[in-house]
This record gives C-alpha cells, structure tokens and sequence, in this order.
C-alpha cells in the first residue's frame, strides 16, 4: 500500500513539494558517501542515519527503493594519508572501508542496494567526460580537463549562487590552466608517484565531481528521485554534479534534492579540517550505538545539531525509559512478536498511534515529531500496564499498542536489542569508561536489602551513600532494586 501524502523539502526549488516517484512504486535514491581516508566523525553519522531513515521509511510506505551510497576512494586526502603513512594508496582506502563497516554496523544502517567505489567506474567517467568535451561544454589544457562554466548557463540554480558574482574576486591558481577561475577539473593530469589511470589525454585520475555523476548514472539513470548529502555538499559538489550531467544528457539529473543540517561544536560545524571531531568510535566507547542513533534524530534533518555530552545523556535516559518499559512488558506479556515487512502488518498500521508516526513522517521525514508521539505514547502504555496489573484486566489492545510502539521505534533504527541484552551492554560500557566495579555494587545492593530487612536503617543508608558516591542510582519497585548509572 503506497501512501501519497509525503512531502518532503526540496532544495533545488527551496520549497515542500509532494513526493511523486518517476516510476510509480519506485524510487531511486543516490546518497554521497565518505571519502575513505579516516574514521568516520559524528557528522558523518548524522547523514548516514538521516538517510537510513529515509530509507526505511519509503520501504514501510511500500515503495522498492534502489538505494545507492558511494565510497570515494581516490582523491588528494587519501594520497596524502598514503604518503604520510608510507603505504599504497590500496591499503588506505581498504582499512578505512572496513571502518566504515564497523561503525555503521554499530549504529543499524541498513546496507543500500549498492555501494560501488569510485575507481570502479572510470570508464563511465571518461565516456561522460568525452561527451561533454564533444558538446563544447568541457576542454582539455595541458593533460587536464575542465568544465566550462560559461557552457552552462543554468549553473548556481541549486545553490542560488549568482556566476558574476563568484566571478568578482575570483583568480586561476598557479599551476591550473583553466580559461575562467571557477572552472572545475573532470580530469587530473597525474604527478609523479601518483595513482594514474589512462585516458585520451594523457595518464591522470578523475575530479571528485564527476565519480558521483557517472555512479548515479550508471546505477540509477540519467534521471532519477532522490540525491541525498550533507548542507556542505550543496555547493560545490552538487552544483557541479548537476552541470556536468546536465550538461552531458540535456535533462535535469535529479527531481528531488535532499540535505542534512551540520553537526556542530560551539556553534562551528563539526569537520576534520577545524579539528573539533569526535569519531564515532569515540563516542561509543562512551554510549550505546542506539544512544547517538536517537540523539541525531531528536532534531529534524535539515536543521543544525549542538553536539555535548549533556544532549546524549538525556538521549541515553530516553532510550533507557523505552528498553525499561519492554523489559517490563516482556516479563509480564512475553516477547512481542510482529512481522518483519511492513505490509504484513496493516493491524498495526492500521492503529491510530502509527498515523500519528505516518503524519509527521510525511511531513518531510519529521523524526522530532515522531519521536514526540512515541514518548507521549510510552508513557500512556506505562499507565495502561500498572492498571492492568491491578485490576487483572484485558490486555490485548495493550498488547496491540506496545507493538505498535516497537514497530515505530524499529522504523527509526533503534530498540533492536533484547532489553536484558541493552542493559548489560550499557552496563559494560559504563564499567569501562567510570571503572566501576559491577561485583562491588551488587554486593553494596545485598547488603542494603539485609540491612532494611532488619530495619538497620543506618546501614541501609550507608550502602545507598557508597553507591550515590560511585554514580550508581537506586529505583525500589515491587520486584526488588534496580540500579543505574546517573
């Protein structure tokens, strides 16, 4: 069942516009992937769960979504990191691709479609390349090729840049052999020790630009839904990327373009060239990977993120009070079952509690909103499920809604581990970074329960002192003590 109501914002038009595939039941989406010369930052996680959700959610809507995500894997900060290190080029870009991996199989990213790698591709680039040289639009200079700018009277319409004015202080650095200073290179004419690969004019490596182009085009068309990147991107890779298609195939590339907002640090986006980074390897050591995941999409994509350790740790206490929640239900209902695709679950869908999610998702891929309702929605099943309790009433329609509550939180990445597997996960994670001592606490905890047993009420008090002391935090219920770090 597909739902037609999806609007999603534009950048090439600067507005909302309603969702229309090409070819209806189908999408096809083209998402810039890393340049593999590093580990991956918190930002990079951040376009990576943003268009992962955009994924899923086309999915749940019924739609077949040909999902390609790129590696570049040549470019000047992979051949200075080669130099640096003393290694093949080769052997960058492989260690950095299984980091890739690893991070985002941490994180849940499902695996698109397809993933190629840039060097896969040359022949397509060096057959767009040609073709645009035949048509006028691009030149060859002394072993380099450029595209020509003044060829492409359409260029700045994504980014709203205006030509004259770029033009106006702009200059040809030393060693370029460009005609106008803001034409960009299809082609590299190699240097010694470089990584070269032939062509009709001379031994040289692709520009950045055109390897997303002849990607797209390959896998996807000359014309397909969705480009999705980072804010930085806008300009001036897909800019480019659009002049250079464009220019190649006469026909706007792409109908829909999508962009996240930067993840900053005092108020500076976050990057590897200011240095104020944090991998997300880093962070993990300190958080569960659903924490980061439910930070990043507490905020709508296209709006800027503050990034400190005060905002995960209110992420990490939402999370906690969801997998506190289906602990609870587990233990007293059973685990929830539901179906793995979304059109087998039209029960579900059907619930009013959904159309909520379905509501702000269709406006723009809203998880703010969404995210909103399923806390509302939380705390109404954690009042339904102490009634119930105490008056032994009928839980099926509370049996409905948790799983309607799960399948909203799956749709959105997270609440994929069995809750007594989320809790000792955090539980090691914490143990690692405050070096707690999870032997000591648990005997802390049995000496208290002794203690208030025989009413030493002095003793008890001492043992909640040492653990408040330790960063551990006590909750008394019906089932006995729970305990958690602050």
């Amino acid at each position: 069942m597909l739902f037609r109501s999806l609007r999603l914002y534009n950048t090439l038009t600067g507005q909302k516009e309603e969702f229309t595939p090409l070819t209806p039941g189908k999408v096809g989406m083209y998402v810039c992937g890393v340049t593999v010369y590093d580990y991956c930052h918190v930002g990079h996680a951040r376009a990576a769960i943003v268009f992962d959700t955009v994924y899923r959610y086309l999915q749940h809507l019924g739609y077949e979504v040909n999902y390609v995500r790129n590696f570049t894997d040549i470019d000047d900060k992979i051949i200075k990191r080669a130099n640096d290190e003393n290694i093949g080029w080769q052997e960058v870009t492989k260690k950095y691709i299984e980091a890739f991996y690893e991070d985002m199989g941490q994180l849940n990213i499902t695996i698109p479609t397809t993933e190629p790698k840039a060097t896969d591709h040359i022949e397509g680039m060096l057959a767009m390349v040609s073709s645009l040289i035949d048509q006028g639009k691009a030149y060859e200079a002394e072993g380099d090729v450029y595209f020509s700018i003044k060829n492409f009277p359409e260029y700045g319409k994504l980014s709203g840049r205006n030509i004259d004015d770029m033009m106006a202080g702009a200059r040809v650095e030393p060693g370029e052999h460009k005609r106008d200073p803001l034409d960009f290179a299809l082609w590299k004419k190699s240097k010694p020790g470089e990584p070269l690969w032939d062509s009709p004019w001379g031994p040289g490596r692709p520009g950045w630009h055109i390897e997303c182009s002849a990607m797209g085009r390959h896998f996807l068309g000359e014309r397909f839904d969705i480009h999705g990147g980072g804010k930085d991107l806008v300009f001036p890779h897909h800019e480019n990327e659009i002049a250079q298609t464009q220019g190649c195939s006469g026909t706007p590339p792409v109908k829909y373009w999508l962009h996240n907002g930067f993840v900053n640090i005092n108020e500076e986006k976050m990057s590897k060239s200011l240095g104020n980074f944090f991998t997300i390897r880093e962070i993990l050591k300190r958080y569960h990977p659903e924490v980061l995941r439910l930070f990043l999409l507490s905020h709508h994509y296209r709006g800027p993120i503050d990034f400190a350790d005060q905002y995960l740790n209110e992420a990490e206490k939402t999370l906690d009070r969801f997998y506190e929640f289906f602990a609870a239900a587990q233990e007293k209902r059973g685990a929830l079952k539901m179906a793995a695709a979304p059109d087998e679950n039209e029960g579900i869908r059907s619930q009013p509690f959904i159309q909520k999610i379905e509501e702000a998702m269709n406006d723009d891929f809203n998880t703010a909103v969404a995210l909103a309702h399923m806390n509302e929605e939380l705390r109404h099943l954690n009042k339904a499920m102490t009634h119930l309790q105490k008056k032994n009433g009928d839980w099926a329609g509370f049996d409905t809604a948790a799983t309607a509550l799960k399948y909203a939180c799956q749709l959105l990445g997270f609440l994929y581990h069995d809750p007594k597997n989320y809790k000792a996960r955090v539980l090691e994670t914490k143990k690692e970074t405050l070096g707690l001592d999870v032997n000591q606490i648990e005997t802390l905890i049995a000496q208290r329960k002794a203690a208030r047993e025989t009413k030493d009420w002095a003793k008890a008090d001492e043992c909640r002192d040492a653990l408040t002391a330790m960063g551990v935090v006590l909750e008394d219920n019906a089932e006995g003590t729970v305990w958690k770090v602050k």
